[in-house]
């Protein structure tokens, strides 16, 4: 029976894959912040599903959590045949704020070095089986320029690329998921209004966690679910990067009125 791993697996798009999963018979590690929660999604898709749940609370800022995860998901007795990088939270500061090491310095922590640090564990064991699949969460806001949010899921989006390179005839692929804005509580639980965003940029976290799934048992490298998103990327990859600055100050300053933050990052490391 296959096991996947999920970080941020208890809230929004973490949860839906956890769901997703479970429903294909799927035995789960779910690694969050809050234990109490954990140990409520546990316990829940124990009872819907018929699968085994392992939980592992973790703060990935934390040096000594990040190693815990990896530990596990390195463990040549109990295999990892799928790694969902997803644990992750919106950014929504200057980059030329007093707090810039507080926050920025946190949102690196989380989303990108311990992404580097479990891919790379994922990624090595994975090659000495010779299968396995990684799907790290990136954003289409790593196509334009909104502070170190895009700087950060730029990066994610190209180590995936990397990491697939590497990674190449081992059987092992990586994707790299790129949402816009998904349907999530994460936008109430970080307290930011979302009423400048129209209706049709919306997507389901059901359809988006179907799309990624699909594209990583493809092997795609680079997964964009809905047509409408992969025409954003395709522009957004296309037009001259001085358009791309003026879309990214509109949005910014939009974002500065409303709060808004594509897309529905996940966090479970922050409850």
């Amino acid at each position: 029976m296959a096991i996947a791993l999920i970080t941020g697996g208890t809230s929004g798009i973490g949860a839906e894959f956890a769901r997703q999963l479970a429903e294909t018979g799927t035995d789960l590690i779910l690694v969050a912040r809050n234990e109490t929660r954990l140990n409520e999604t546990a316990t829940s898709l124990r009872g819907e599903f018929g699968i085994a749940v392992e939980t592992i609370s973790a703060d990935l800022a934390n040096r000594d959590d990040v190693g815990r995860v990896a530990e596990r998901l390195t463990d040549p007795d109990r295999p990892i045949d799928l790694f969902v990088n997803n644990a992750g939270f919106g950014v929504h500061a200057r980059l030329t704020g007093a707090d810039v090491a507080s926050i920025h310095e946190h949102a690196f922590d989380v989303m990108c070095r311990a992404v580097l640090i479990l891919g790379g564990a994922a990624g090595r064991v994975m090659r000495e089986r010779g299968s396995g699949r990684i799907i790290n969460v990136s954003s289409i806001a790593g196509l334009v320029t909104m502070g170190s949010y895009s700087a950060i899921k730029a990066w994610v989006a190209s180590y995936s690329q990397g990491l697939a390179v590497e990674l190449r005839n081992t059987g092992v692929t990586v994707t790299a998921l790129m949402p816009g804005w998904v349907v999530t509580e994460f936008h109430e639980r970080a307290g930011i209004r979302t009423g400048s965003i129209p209706s049709f940029m919306w997507v389901d976290a059901a359809t988006l966690v179907k799309g990624a799934l699909r594209d990583a048992a493809r092997g795609k490298v680079i997964s964009i679910p809905t047509v409408r998103y992969r025409v954003i990327g395709w522009f957004a990859r296309h037009l001259p990067q001085t358009t791309i600055r003026w879309i990214s100050a509109k949005i910014s300053s939009s974002r500065s009125d409303e709060g808004s933050e594509p897309h529905g990052v996940r966090d479970t490391t922050t409850t």
